[in-house]
């Protein structure tokens, strides 16, 4: 892993440089293969930031923190960094198991499987019988273009019948029976 501390506005303290390399062999367990880390140590009157920029196989993590004390900043950004290290593991571990299921998935299947697909029910709808003549059904399936039939009850018959358009705009009358 390499790694670089700048300083601005203050003084290059070894202590500091040795701590910044610890912490980042801290983070060695998530990452695979670390290319560089960039750690910029700023003061500015009272504050004291802390930028981190990481840049690993795949990934580029930024953070920045600012603090009274250096090392306090220092130390909260690389929680901040951890977390998002964290983030990202576990969005790629999540895509993997994805993906190793689907693949599992689709070598499972066969074509008798495929056979065994029947049709289902995509969706229930409730219709109430409204009393009506075969005439008025006709007028109400024209009335409302997006229905393709209506169902009824004739209302000379008292049976549940059904009327819809053939494709050459005349109508089918099913009466039930019994």
């Amino acid at each position: 892993m390499q790694v670089s501390v700048t300083f601005r506005n203050t003084e290059a303290a070894d202590w500091f440089k040795n701590y910044v390399n610890d912490s980042f062999q801290k983070l060695r367990k998530y990452l695979d293969k670390p290319l560089e880390a960039h750690v910029i140590i700023s003061v500015e009157k009272f504050r004291n930031v802390a930028e981190v920029n990481l840049m690993a196989k795949g990934i580029n993590i930024n953070g920045k923190e600012e603090a009274k004390d250096m090392q306090l900043a220092f130390d909260s950004v690389m929680e901040k960094i951890e977390r998002q290290i964290k983030k990202h593991k576990e969005k790629t571990r999540n895509h993997k198991e994805i993906s190793s299921r689907a693949e599992a998935m689709s070598s499972l299947e066969t074509a008798e499987e495929f056979a065994d697909e029947r049709p289902r029910i995509a969706e229930t709808r409730k219709v109430a019988l409204i009393p009506m003549s075969p005439e008025e059904a006709i007028l109400q399936l024209e009335e409302t273009k997006k229905n393709r039939f209506v169902i009824f009850r004739d209302s000379s018959t008292e049976r549940v019948s059904l009327i819809f358009t053939r494709e050459d705009g005349n109508y089918i009358l099913v009466e039930t029976s019994g």
